[in-house]
């Protein structure tokens, strides 16, 4: 059972009935919930192969309506929301660097039915990250009932590493002699999804549920022949007629260049785009 379904069903059950009445506003906390998952989506940042790093303080800014309807129960819905982003990170294999804690506050500027989210990580004081690494990454997103939160800034990168001093530095490969430029050699290319690589070696990846798939994806939001990666200058993602569609860098698309990085989102599963010179 997906993650929102089980969100969902443990609202009905709660404060006998009171979130029902409640929650024919604009604004349905389902819709919240799923703009906290593309809120983790888009700002997740791969510290090392192990971890990736999500907010875990979010804001959701409701209308002034909105906020009255649901700020008598914000207590529970932040606690239920903040359960749901936890579930979520452990399907995707997210990690933290604090207690998550979600807040509503009331905005003036938007009117009802709209919402604004806006996240950052905050270390907790037991975090064993360094104090320069809990500087927060803070976004915010607009969106109408059932739509997406812009894409924003990224949070804390990876610490890089130094060779120690002495050590010998790697030499740069020459080229065949007389051969001439050779993107395809020279630009190793790779996708992961949940921790595991997947190389791209041909000009062209297939990813879908189907087995004929050159990378199948086991997720029921995806199609048999979801989405196919070609290899370019620059790479390219195109959507393939699928059902869902394709979420790329936080925005949906049916086709977009790729970077180093580039985070693809199709059905529940996020895919990350990586290459690298050499």
């Amino acid at each position: 059972m997906g993650v929102l379904k089980r969100f969902e069903q443990r609202l009905e059950g709660l404060v006998n009935g009171t979130f029902a009445k409640v929650f024919k506003s604009e604004v349905q906390p389902v819709e919240i919930a799923g703009a906290l998952q593309r809120e983790c989506d888009n700002n997740a940042t791969i510290w090392n192969r192990d971890r990736t790093v999500v907010p875990n303080d979010f804001i959701v800014e409701l209308s002034t309506p909105d906020y009255e309807r649901l700020s008598p129960y914000s207590g529970q819905l932040g606690e239920e929301l903040s359960g749901m982003v936890r579930d979520y990170a452990k399907q995707q294999r997210y990690t933290f660097m604090g207690t998550i804690k979600v807040h509503l506050e009331k905005a003036d500027d938007l009117d009802t039915g709209l919402y604004r989210v806006r996240s950052r990580t905050l270390a907790s004081s037991s975090s064993q990250e360094q104090p320069g690494q809990a500087a927060a990454a803070q976004r915010t997103a607009t969106a109408p009932r059932g739509g997406q939160p812009g894409g924003g800034h990224v949070g804390p990168p990876p610490m890089p590493s130094s060779p120690p001093p002495g050590s010998p530095q790697p030499m740069p490969r020459p080229a065949p002699p007389g051969t001439g430029a050779q993107p395809y050699a020279q630009t190793r290319r790779w996708i992961e999804i949940n921790g595991t690589r997947h190389q791209i070696s041909r000009p062209t990846l297939v990813m879908g549920r189907s087995t004929d798939a050159d990378v199948r994806i086991d997720d029921p939001g995806v199609s048999r022949r979801h989405c196919e990666i070609r290899v370019g200058t620059p790479p390219t993602i195109q959507d393939l007629g699928s059902t869902n569609g394709i979420v790329v860098d936080g925005q949906h698309t049916t086709r977009a260049n790729l970077r180093d990085g580039s985070r693809i989102v199709v059905g529940s599963t996020t895919i990350v785009y990586r290459q690298a010179e050499g």
